[in-house]
């Protein structure tokens, strides 16, 4: 087997970056016909907390100003308005829109009575699936799982050995935890097509029935291994990276949860070994470090 050569990786870590991954961003879909309207329901609930509630916001004042401006068009259709005041029109039309009601201006024709009905119901659909994309938002099952920012090859029971850590972040445990490593890399066939090859590594635990704290992955690279027999120029020719995907029962919700990662061949340190983030306190307790989660050192 072709020797790793330490010399290839610096010690210097990265910085601290978010593990969720980004493979979606770096593919360039050409040809595909799709509408920003086609999947609204899932854009709304898988775009961050504040682009939502921003847009919320704004949806509401739109709303309100679209039905401020009816209310102008329909004349002196307010009591204890300004006629022609675009700012009472849409204070009412938000008082009508919640139902808040306090008595201080009413429709008073029949122009503004019908307006009133139609953004009740208006209003009344908007609260309705406002609340439940809110809610379906909060009760989206999510893993709270770090993974560490490098991975390391280093010699175990004198097998070179590729490791990586993960973490559970919550207070709770992961049931029947799943770990599922696939080395990806960039093939030619012998009729001279480029292919995207994925390799399941085998690991010596896979499986968890209880993830409550820290999880330290290993695959031996032995014969059977895509990395054996391979070089780092080998490896970048290939366009070598690691997928890892945990899944796992979620004790608290009773759901499903899934946590997913990559590493690429800068985040793989060769002849470097994770710091050890476990230690034993003098009163017999269990200590774990999270300080030096990320960190490795040379061997």
């Amino acid at each position: 087997m072709t020797c790793f050569d330490g010399k290839h990786r610096s010690p210097k870590l990265p910085k601290q970056t978010k593990t969720k991954n980004k493979l979606a961003n770096r593919i360039v879909r050409v040809g595909m016909l799709r509408s920003p309207w086609s999947d609204v329901y899932h854009q709304l609930l898988v775009m961050p907390w504040p682009l939502f509630l921003l847009g919320v916001f704004v949806s509401f004042l739109a709303i309100n100003s679209f039905f401020a401006l009816l209310y102008l068009l329909g004349g002196d259709g307010i009591s204890n308005a300004e006629p022609g005041s675009f700012f009472d029109a849409f204070f009412f039309s938000v008082q009508t829109i919640s139902t808040i009601g306090y008595g201080a201006m009413s429709p008073q024709t029949m122009y503004a009575d019908v307006l009133v009905a139609i953004e009740s119901v208006t209003g009344l659909s908007l609260v309705a699936m406002s609340t439940g994309l809110m809610f379906a938002r909060f009760a989206r099952p999510s893993a709270r799982v770090t993974f560490s920012h490098v991975a390391v090859i280093t010699p175990h029971n004198g097998t070179p050995t590729l490791m990586f850590r993960a973490a559970n972040h919550r207070y709770n445990q992961i049931l029947e935890a799943k770990l599922w490593v696939v080395l990806l890399r960039t093939e030619v066939t012998l009729e001279g097509e480029t292919i995207r090859r994925f390799y399941d590594l085998q690991l010596v635990r896979r499986e968890s029935p209880m993830f409550a704290l820290t999880w330290t992955a290993m695959h031996p690279i032995t014969e059977s291994s895509p990395f054996y027999g391979k070089d780092l120029q080998a490896l970048e020719a290939q366009e070598t990276e690691i997928l890892v995907i945990l899944t796992g029962l979620d004790e608290t919700f009773g759901q499903t949860i899934h946590a997913r990662h990559s590493y690429g061949l800068k985040q793989i340190f060769w002849n470097h070994r994770l710091v050890d983030i476990v230690s034993r306190l003098p009163d017999g307790r269990r200590k774990v470090d999270y300080r030096y989660f990320h960190q490795v050192e040379p061997i």
